[in-house]
């Protein structure tokens, strides 16, 4: 048995939760002025004569912008969970994270014994056409030396972003070449990918991996459908676990894809009661072909609306767990200081009219205590445990029955694996594996140099040697679990996770695919579909 205290579970549960209360976003406008909205007022004048009073008349000093910023948290706590304050400080990070790029050199790194330490360039970015290797060590940048302090990673960072067309001189060690040199990097866009990864499952299912929904999401989404419809696909798999949301209009025009034109994607509605529709137009480039959408407890916002969608107008099938519930619409309003708040401004609801959105009435900590509750409650092992109110009941054109009140239920359920089957594949999501695999790249990055991709999916395997080395590694972490009953599963995502830093993501999901229990209900469910159209048309023939 797993040791509870080294659980990587729990804090993929609480890391998740908090993930999707942050991303969160929405397109509505206020039909009021600015002038009647800011207008003064008893209510504001209190609380800027409070501050006032406090600058000028207390008897000590006070950082009054903390306060202001502790008034905003408490006043947003007591609206909804999804109704946050943003910081000047945390503006920029939130900002590129949902504008989907960002300026800088390509690179992604680790601080490894003191010095910066390229895991991978970015492809066809500055620091990959310039050269730039795995493993390379980054020593300075201009002036500013890179290592042998423990710097923040948000400071390296700072040092090698800037603006676009600027230029930054690094110094390189070479560790495979034993050599050290310079080499000017001009600073580019660096996409920031919302389509995690893509490839063709068969000769004829694509799949596609979406982990947000940020500005430029559909158009990721539009380049993979194109390139897999290219490769022969005619069914696809669109992949939104752990999906947190984000952009409302991103999930429109996704969900656009698959429907007919006319049909209603979602409508809103806020506090005067005002409902806005918005209905499929004729772009759809993937209707009338089969589709199954993937799920979990960690879906929310816009991956449940793409799933509504599709469900309530009888498209594909939903495979899955329960979706985290959120049913609440975001507007981004700047503060005037570099900071801003993300107000919900309306409610959304599926074609048929569900809200999926689940109770906040007890406030924040037990908003997010039900979704932990979930995986005590049994509805992560069995469907019959999901609770429902007949009350939410709602009724598809085709006549099949779903649920409002708290998340999308799958048409498919698929259980959750045991504690160590989860934390196996919490050891990839959260980076356990890569440090390790990223350490092994160190030692013996040659061992790989001859493979291409489809030689090294076909032809590698991890050996006994690396498995075991792996064990030693988790154990002088703390990490305590039955490996060697979970040898062949480790031992393929060891092999995913190297193909990640040796190729790229496509690789490392496809290699993982085998031990996906979702996708491999998705086998199951398109091989039924097959065998039952054989089947009718052998009966027709006869």
């Amino acid at each position: 048995m797993m040791n509870k205290k080294n659980s990587f579970l729990m804090p993929l549960i609480i890391a998740s939760a908090i993930a999707v209360g942050f991303f969160i976003g929405g397109k509505l406008s206020f039909n009021d002025s600015p002038e009647r909205l800011f207008s003064t007022n008893s209510k504001k004048d209190k609380l800027n004569r409070l501050i006032d009073y406090i600058d000028y008349e207390y008897v000590d000093d006070v950082n009054t912008d903390s306060i202001v910023e502790i008034t905003v948290n408490s006043i947003l706590e007591k609206l909804d969970p999804h109704s946050v304050y943003i910081s000047e400080k945390e503006m920029d990070r939130v900002s590129e994270n949902m504008k989907g790029d960002f300026v800088g050199i390509g690179v992604n790194f680790y601080a490894y014994k003191d010095t910066i330490t390229v895991i991978k360039t970015v492809k066809d970015g500055p620091s990959f056409l310039k050269g730039i290797l795995p493993g390379d060590r980054i020593l300075m940048a201009d002036n500013d030396t890179l290592y042998g302090k423990d710097f923040p990673s948000e400071v390296i960072v700072e040092k090698l972003k800037g603006k676009e067309g600027t230029t930054v001189n690094l110094k390189v060690f070479r560790k495979a070449e034993n050599k050290t040199f310079n080499i000017e990097v001009k600073r580019g866009v660096v996409p920031l990918k919302s389509v995690e990864s893509f490839y063709m499952l068969t000769k004829d299912i694509g799949y596609i991996k979406v982990n947000r929904f940020a500005e430029s999401t559909y158009k990721e989404f539009k380049s993979s459908l194109d390139d897999l419809q290219k490769r022969g696909a005619k069914k696809l798999v669109l992949d939104l676990r752990d999906n947190p949301g984000g952009y409302l209009g991103m999930a429109e025009e996704m969900a656009d894809e698959f429907l007919e034109e006319g049909k209603l994607i979602l409508f809103t509605k806020n506090k005067k009661g005002k409902i806005n529709k918005s209905f499929a137009t004729d772009e759809g480039s993937f209707e009338d072909k089969p589709i199954y959408v993937l799920i979990n407890e960690r879906s929310a916002s816009a991956s449940e609306i793409v799933a509504g969608a599709l469900q309530d107008n009888d498209i594909g099938t939903i495979v899955g767990r329960r979706s985290f519930g959120k049913g609440l619409v975001q507007r981004e309003m700047a503060l005037g200081d570099g900071s801003a708040v993300r107000l919900t401004v309306s409610r959304y609801y599926t074609p048929t009219g569900r809200s999926i959105q689940k109770t906040y009435a007890n406030g924040t900590k037990d908003y997010y205590q039900r979704f932990t509750d979930r995986f005590h409650s049994g509805e992560m092992v069995s469907v019959d445990s999901i609770k429902v109110a007949d009350s939410l009941k709602f009724v598809t054109p085709k006549g099949k029955v779903v649920y409002g009140g708290g998340g999308i239920i799958p048409d498919v359920f698929v259980p959750i694996g045991s504690n160590e089957e989860e934390a196996v594949e919490s050891m990839d999501t959260l980076g356990f594996l890569s440090f390790f695999v990223f350490e092994h790249l160190e030692e013996d990055r040659d061992r790989y140099a001859n493979y291409s991709q489809e030689e090294y999916v076909n032809d590698f395997k991890v050996d006994d040697i690396l498995f075991e080395k792996f064990v030693e590694y988790s154990v002088n972490r703390n990490l305590r679990m039955n490996f060697y009953e979970h040898e062949q599963s480790i031992k393929r995502f060891l092999k995913a996770s190297i193909a990640e830093q040796l190729f790229n993501t496509n690789i490392h999901a496809k290699i993982k695919a085998d031990e996906d229990p979702m996708l491999q209900k998705v086998l199951e469910l398109d091989s039924n579909v097959m065998q039952q159209q054989e089947s009718s048309l052998i009966k027709a023939n006869n």
